[in-house]
């Protein structure tokens, strides 16, 4: 017979309690939750290296303070406090970003300069490793719109409070309560930051909808990209983009909105110091397509990896283009630092 306790705060009590001094049984309690609370300090830090450091932290904190789990909460509403403190106590870090660098090669005046928000791409491999929770009370965000990059970037330009409300009520779907635990405030403190956090948000929701991932529609747009930008048909690339499509490289303010100014920079860019022969890699990141950028060495037929490429598609065409400049992440992608001429 099962025990009646089991999942009430005697019974979460136990389970983890049982764990103090068992590192396999401390694993197995927390492994479920590993992979959702890195996507969790992705979306409140912006970066998947300081996501997977903040969820190291999280368990060390767990783990060393087993013993003092109440089970007033579940489990794991306990690793999301402990997690989403530790994120807000790097955010206050100031020194915890790099400079911002302007990109490697010439480009026009910009159409405009934008908060300069330091971002990595989080690879969609890590997010088929997050258990299916199902529908949760209070969710506003589906787990796509919740990952995608124009939801990350715009959480990024909220405080970190109003942010970790905002993930935690809108997308997790923890109850006011709950989150005021979770960040020892009161819920009128929650309930108000929340307010503030969706009508700024708002105006960074994009209009319409994108083709169905990984369907006809979209594999066919993805390759007329592929195939325009490695061959440097820059006419193509245009012709496949929304009237007010954007390019941007965070952390660069830089922006390019419209045809004709991704035109200009596309032309620029690809110009200097020579002319330069891409490789793209297709992967995906932020649940859409993606690729891994290789400038080709035309003596060698070696391509050098040149940062990651992500496409934000809206009404069958493509809305932005995000060019991330570094090659931090594409380990964590599969992608190799060289290839040969394919």
């Amino acid at each position: 017979m099962s025990d009646p306790h089991a999942h009430g705060p005697d019974g979460r009590r136990r389970s983890a309690h049982a764990a103090v001094g068992d590192p396999l049984a401390f694993q197995r309690l927390t492994d479920p939750h590993r992979g959702e609370l890195q996507v969790h300090c992705y979306r409140l830090v912006g970066s998947l290296h300081d996501a997977e450091d903040l969820v190291q932290e999280t368990m060390l904190a767990a783990w060393t303070g087993v013993e003092r789990f109440e089970g007033r909460a579940s489990l794991r509403a306990w690793l999301y406090r402990i997690a989403t403190n530790r994120c807000l106590n790097a955010l206050r870090d100031e020194g915890r970003r790099p400079a911002i660098l302007d990109p490697p090669f010439d480009t026009p005046p910009p159409t405009s300069l934008g908060e300069a928000t330091w971002l990595e791409p989080y690879p969609d491999s890590l997010l088929d490793e997050i258990r299916d929770l199902g529908p949760a009370p209070h969710v506003r965000y589906e787990m796509r719109e919740s990952i995608e990059l124009a939801f990350v970037i715009a959480l990024q330009l909220l405080p970190p409070r109003q942010r970790a409300v905002l993930v935690l009520r809108d997308v997790l779907g923890f109850h006011a309560a709950e989150v005021a635990r979770i960040l020892e405030t009161s819920e009128e403190s929650v309930k108000g930051a929340l307010k503030r956090a969706r009508q700024a948000i708002n105006r960074y929701r994009p209009d319409g909808t994108a083709p169905a991932a990984n369907s006809a529609e979209e594999r066919d747009l993805v390759r007329r990209f592929a195939d325009a930008f490695e061959a440097a048909d820059i006419d193509s690339v245009i012709a496949l983009l929304t009237s007010d499509a954007w390019i941007t490289m965070p952390p660069s303010p830089l922006q390019y909105q419209g045809p004709e100014a991704i035109g200009q920079f596309l032309t620029l860019a690809g110009q200097w110091p020579a002319p330069q022969r891409h490789h793209l890699i297709p992967t995906r990141a932020n649940g859409q397509p993606a690729f891994g950028c290789y400038i080709v060495d035309p003596t060698t037929g070696v391509g050098n990896a040149a940062g990651l490429i992500v496409l934000t598609l809206r009404h069958r065409r493509i809305a932005a283009i995000t060019r991330f400049l570094d090659n931090s992440t594409n380990a964590q992608f599969g992608l190799p630092p060289v290839t040969r001429d394919p």
